[in-house]
C-alpha cells in the first residue's frame, strides 16, 4: 500500500523510514508507519514511504536493487541522504527461527536478527546498501514484526514496533539512540554490536 510523508521540523538530521519493501508487507508496515507524527521529531526531516505490493524479492539478493522497488528505493536514500535510515519488515510466524538462527551468517552471510521483545525483532540493513551507500557513522536498522493477524497480542507487539521507530526518529544522533537504547535493551545492543563487530569489522552497532 503506498503511502508518503515528509515531516519538516527545519536543519537537522534527516531519517528516512521504508516499510513494505517486498511481497505485501506493506500492508502490516503501514499500521506503524501511519502512526508517527509530527511531533515525534524535534528538528530536522523524517522521511516515511511506504510501497506497493510486489513480489517478494529477499534485499539480500543483490539483483533486488535492479528491480523497481529496489530501484525506487535507492532513489529516496540518494535524494534525501538521511544519516537515519530504517526499514520497516513483517515476517511469518515460521520465519522466526530462520530469522534468528545463530548459524545465520554460515547459511545466508548476515548475522541473525535480534529479538527486543514480543517477536519484534532488530538488525542491521542489506550489506548491499550499508557499505555502499551509507557512512560508517550512519544510522541503519532492520526492525521486524510479526506480519499482521487480528489478535490482542498482535497489537501489543504492534505498539513495541511503533515505540522502537519512535525512539529511532526522535533521537537527534547515534550516541543519542545508543544511551536510549541501551538503557531499555541493553543485552540486545551489546549482542548488536558484537555482531557488527563480527561481520562489518570495526563498525557500530546498526
Amino acid at each position: 500500500m503506498g503511502f508518503f510523508r515528509l515531516i519538516n521540523r527545519g536543519p537537522g538530521p534527516v531519517r528516512l523510514f521504508i516499510g513494505g519493501v517486498h511481497g505485501r508487507e506493506g500492508l502490516t508496515t503501514i499500521r506503524a508507519l501511519k502512526r508517527l507524527r509530527f511531533s515525534d521529531i524535534e528538528t530536522g526531516k523524517l522521511v516515511i514511504y511506504n510501497c506497493n505490493t510486489s513480489n517478494y524479492l529477499s534485499t539480500l539478493d543483490p539483483s533486488y536493487y535492479e528491480s523497481r522497488q529496489g530501484r525506487e528505493i535507492m532513489g529516496l536514500i540518494k535524494e534525501y541522504r538521511p544519516s537515519t535510515y530504517l526499514e520497516a519488515h513483517c515476517y511469518r510466524d515460521e520465519s522466526y527461527h530462520d530469522l534468528t538462527d545463530p548459524s545465520r551468517k554460515l547459511k545466508r552471510g548476515v548475522p541473525p536478527l535480534i529479538e527486543l521483545e514480543r517477536g519484534v525483532l532488530i538488525g542491521s540493513v542489506s550489506p548491499h546498501i550499508r557499505k555502499k551507500l551509507f557512512r560508517r557513522e550512519d544510522i541503519c536498522l532492520t526492525v521486524e514484526i510479526p506480519c499482521f493477524r487480528d489478535s490482542e497480542e498482535w497489537y501489543r507487539q504492534l505498539e513495541v514496533y511503533v515505540e522502537f521507530m519512535r525512539i529511532v526518529a526522535s533521537s537527534r544522533d547515534r550516541d543519542e539512540l545508543e544511551n536510549r537504547l541501551g538503557r531499555k535493551y541493553p543485552h540486545q545492543v551489546e549482542t548488536a554490536r558484537r555482531y557488527a563487530r563480527e561481520f562489518f569489522g570495526e563498525y557500530p552497532p546498526f
